[in-house]
């Protein structure tokens, strides 16, 4: 089975991916980005732009995950943004053709919601307290710009099954996706701090400096 867990960027995809993974044994993250980012730093500085333009890219994340899928025993989990229809179904669309189980999550919020979470992700709370509030948003303006993008284009019903996380935790976002999979998640023994601990790990080893 693959999991991929859509959402706007700064909608809590990475931190959800990485909390099914925790707690769902043999389960793998499989993430997107990496190649995405690598074919991006091959061009010219010029010619960069959206990595999910390129075919290449999107041929190589189905190729890939159809490997991941053929290969491995547990469950592959993918945080990854496709708000294009064409894409969509270049990758999710696709894998499913192969004959592979793919659930797709959509994870939303009010606007409001992702901003603050974009304030808090990786960096972004240290330039906040150096350069002001102002600063991490600057740092995220490819995110912010595209937020509204995808948000209404993610809400349509073509990226179901959506679930709103404004007023829930990531340990609950990821267990009502284990539950709509037919999946059990190991107990979250996480208290507060340690959780929070944990998912700042997970934003500072996710940073992007592309």
């Amino acid at each position: 089975m693959l999991l991929w867990i859509n959402g706007p960027f700064g909608g809590g995809k990475t931190q959800t991916a990485h909390e099914i993974r925790r707690r769902l044994p043999g389960s793998v993250v499989c993430d997107p980005e990496h190649p995405g980012f690598g074919l991006r730093r091959m061009l010219p500085p010029e010619l960069r732009g959206d990595f999910q333009d390129l075919v290449s890219w999107r041929q190589g994340v189905v190729e890939v995950l159809d490997l991941a899928l053929a290969g491995h025993d547990g469950v592959v989990i993918v945080p990854m943004t496709v708000t294009d229809p064409r894409y969509f179904a270049e990758t999710v669309g696709r894998l499913r053709e192969l004959g592979h189980d793919v659930r797709h999550f959509a994870l939303l919020a009010e606007r409001e919601t992702v901003l603050a979470r974009l304030r808090e992700r990786g960096l972004a709370r240290l330039l906040r307290h150096v350069a002001g509030k102002d600063a991490p948003l600057r740092r995220e303006s490819w995110a912010v710009e595209r937020l509204d993008h995808c948000l209404e284009r993610l809400g349509e019903p073509e990226f179901a099954e959506h679930l709103w996380t404004d007023r829930t935790t990531v340990a609950r976002t990821a267990e009502r996706i284990a539950v709509l999979a037919g999946l059990t998640l190991a107990p979250n023994r996480d208290g507060a701090l340690r959780g929070r601990l944990r998912r700042a790990w997970t934003g500072v080893r996710h940073i992007r400096f592309d």
